[in-house]
């Protein structure tokens, strides 16, 4: 199944919806940065946060989600878009848990101390948005839930899920968004969380083929609602050659020579795990164009 997400708005309800599947990208992301199981989870719940915070925002415009929490996996960084595009890591992505795979794994992996911070870009220039709450749980569907009452006095249901083999592989990872709008009534959403405490594990329903359509249809039953949108997810990072001379342009000519008198210098990608090698002769160009 390829990932992708569906947008819906229940306009009488008073409530916008969003479900996505993510297997593939995180899958993705696990093998570029040969993830653990318990990062591969981890990894999963970012990203899939990330595909659903980004449908919420308008076009061009990008948010950051960052877990700084006391848990071995140290620092999650995930970024996505209004296009369907993410990306995301883990600092520690070797990092195992001493007991056998459970629900509250990443919580646990990612720490229940710590900070969550959300960045919007909302191509303002020098203008960003960004909200800081405490960790709760280190589980960051309800983590984000409590951000959103928090910081953006927004009531919002989020639920994500990832599910693995019992040799650690990822078999699913998906998410469900809910989301009241203004001046409508939190009675509704009340319901509807009651449904999703009702319906099976989510990345359970993926797994045994469920799609996000049917998912917000038994969600939803009887209560009226239209498909807005239903938008391709992919992994796909922004670095680049040309990025990363800009990086190297940074530097001061001493450190350039120094580079050259080594024969080279790698820039290393976070986000994706690509190696960018700027030999002698690059670095003698980018040199060049500090003076």
């Amino acid at each position: 199944m390829s990932d992708y997400l569906v947008r819906i708005l229940a306009k009488e309800a008073g409530v916008r919806g969003l479900a996505c599947v993510t297997t593939t990208l995180v899958q993705d992301a696990a093998a570029r940065h040969t993830a653990s199981p318990v990062a591969t989870a981890a990894l999963g719940h970012g990203l899939t946060a990330a595909a659903l915070l980004g449908a919420l925002l308008k076009i061009q415009q990008r948010v950051a989600i960052k877990v700084e929490g006391d848990g071995p996996l140290g620092k999650l960084i995930v970024e996505g878009n209004s296009y369907g595009r993410v990306r995301g890591y883990v600092s520690q992505p070797e990092a195992t848990l001493d007991m056998s795979l459970q629900d509250n794994d990443v919580g646990l992996a990612l720490g229940h101390r710590g900070l969550l911070t959300v960045v919007r870009d909302e191509g303002m220039k020098e203008q960003l948005y960004q909200g800081i709450v405490p960790l709760q749980t280190g589980q960051l569907d309800s983590d984000l839930v409590y951000y959103f009452m928090q910081s953006e006095q927004v009531p919002t249901l989020i639920e994500i899920g990832t599910k693995l083999s019992a040799t650690g592989e990822l078999q699913a990872a998906g998410g469900l968004l809910l989301q009241l709008l203004p001046d409508a009534e939190l009675a509704t959403l009340r319901a509807l969380a009651e449904g999703v405490d009702d319906m099976p594990d989510l990345a359970e329903q993926l797994v045994h083929g469920e799609t996000p359509e049917e998912i917000l249809s038994v969600l939803f039953g009887p209560i009226p609602y239209e498909i807005l949108e239903i938008r391709p997810l992919q992994f796909e990072c922004s670095c680049s050659w040309a990025r990363s001379e800009q990086a190297l342009l940074m530097l001061g000519s001493e450190d350039l020579e120094q580079l050259m008198a080594e024969g080279q210098a790698v820039v290393d990608c976070h986000f994706c795990h690509q190696r960018y090698i700027f030999g002698v002769e690059a670095l003698e160009t980018i040199l060049e164009k500090t003076k």
